[in-house]
């Protein structure tokens, strides 16, 4: 039998945002100033975090790892994007794809999971208030964090080693970052059993976790709705506004992207979502939890207020 020949592909080039070529810059400006805000704004929260000893608190814990995260995960993609934009793009060796991968996955399930994590803080806290400081204890904290962290490196493994056992046949990646699908497409052999193992890890990965959150909010407002007073219940909803913000546009974004039919995927579609999660989605975590939320703008105006007073 007649062995098949495939050409040897050494590097990609990114394709991204090419049916956009006369909005480039536009698109590089806005990208950049969302990206300084995301940056900024996430920094500023694991700042505040940390030495404001108000927020010492598992809540607050949560914010500052997922805020961390979410600024490696923007790092990850988007500085290559940006350069992609202005024309200063290079192209990325198979390794360094292959590393981008790894990183996206692991931090994006990461993601997932501490807001899962976050969902489960807020249950046990209107729940069950008065065992909240021993289930929410630091070691269970640190727990939780871990093994978000590790089924994101688990299942980052699994899908970059098979991903990349493909032979590839061209360089150009349809994207803007070595996202699996993409990437999958570049291959000369049928992809059916990669795809089957995407779909079943991203329903996994996306609605597990979304539907413990789902459960968790559930049992949430049915035990504010028993709350006698509607300040009470006012301020009980107050505290999961944001997380439930947060949750919704997160969840939202990975379902759209990675759970539709793969005969529904359109680059310019595709592109946009992609967006979505990897640019705005990182801005929406700080900017949510520092306007919506009292504590962590009383905690900002304190240290303003000892900065002012030092110098």
């Amino acid at each position: 039998m007649k062995k098949e020949n495939h050409s040897l592909v050494s590097m990609f080039i990114f394709q991204g945002f090419s049916s956009f070529h006369e909005h480039k810059l536009t698109l590089f400006v806005v990208f950049l100033t969302l990206y300084i805000f995301t940056l900024a704004g996430n920094v500023i929260i694991v700042s505040i975090i940390s030495i404001d000893h108000h927020l010492h608190t598992p809540m607050y814990f949560f914010l500052s790892t997922l805020s961390g995260s979410e600024t490696a995960y923007t790092l990850v993609i988007i500085p290559r994007m940006l350069f992609n934009l202005i024309g200063l793009s290079q192209p990325i060796s198979l390794a360094g794809c292959a590393t981008q991968m790894f990183f996206f996955i692991t931090l994006a399930i990461n993601n997932c999971f501490l807001l899962t994590a976050m969902g489960y803080d807020r249950y046990v806290a209107i729940c069950n208030p008065l065992r909240y400081s021993v289930i929410m204890s630091k070691r269970v904290c640190m727990q939780l964090v871990w093994g978000a962290c590790s089924i994101g490196l688990i299942v980052a493994m699994t899908q970059v080693s098979a991903v990349f056992r493909l032979p590839f046949c061209t360089t150009k990646v349809p994207h803007f970052f070595c996202d699996i699908r993409p990437v999958m497409k570049l291959s000369c052999i049928d992809t059916t059993v990669n795809e089957i193992l995407t779909m079943i890890i991203s329903v996994l990965v996306i609605l597990i976790p979304m539907g413990l959150v789902f459960i968790s909010y559930i049992l949430i407002i049915s035990a504010i709705l028993k709350i006698a007073s509607a300040e009470g219940r006012k301020k009980a909803f107050a505290t999961c506004a944001s997380h439930i913000t947060v949750v919704i546009v997160h969840y939202g974004c990975a379902s759209i992207a990675y759970l539709k039919p793969k005969s529904e995927n359109n680059l310019d579609q595709d592109q946009l979502i992609s967006v979505t999660y990897t640019v705005i989605t990182p801005l929406l975590n700080p900017v949510v939890y520092s306007l919506r939320n009292k504590e962590v703008k009383d905690a900002l105006c304190r240290a303003i207020g000892k900065k002012t007073v030092t110098e």
